[in-house]
């Protein structure tokens, strides 16, 4: 098993920075690779970015592209989601998710365990 705990959600204004962090703890070697989800009330979770977790190999969803960076530290087992020029329809639920599945290259594909969520609000 995989544990993951994420931090770094806030309340933060149009333009602004935040940074997300996910922690991995338990089998760590497992992880293929990390991936950022997030969700709004109503809506289906949605893919925002991931990771090879080695090689470091990227994906990110078109709409946060130029805008997030996906990166990770190996040695603190530990991801990271860089954001900058928040807009307000950044507004969700983050969730950081460890695959053990993905294979070659790509960071894509089922993902098996979970964070808890954390919460970024962005004002208009």
């Amino acid at each position: 098993q995989v544990q993951l705990v994420e931090s770094g959600g806030g309340l933060v204004q149009a333009g602004g920075s935040l940074r997300l962090s996910c922690a991995a703890s338990g089998r760590t070697f497992s992880i293929r690779a990390m991936g950022w989800f997030r969700q709004v009330p109503g809506k289906e979770r949605e893919f925002v970015a991931c990771i090879r977790w080695s090689g470091g190999s990227t994906v990110y969803t078109d709409s946060v592209k130029g805008r997030f960076a996906i990166s990770r530290d190996n040695a603190k087992n530990t991801g990271y989601l860089q954001m900058n020029s928040l807009k307000p329809e950044d507004t969700a639920v983050y969730y950081c998710a460890a695959g053990k599945s993905q294979y070659g290259s790509s960071c894509l594909g089922s993902y098996d365990y979970w964070g808890q969520g954390t919460q970024v609000t962005v004002s208009s």
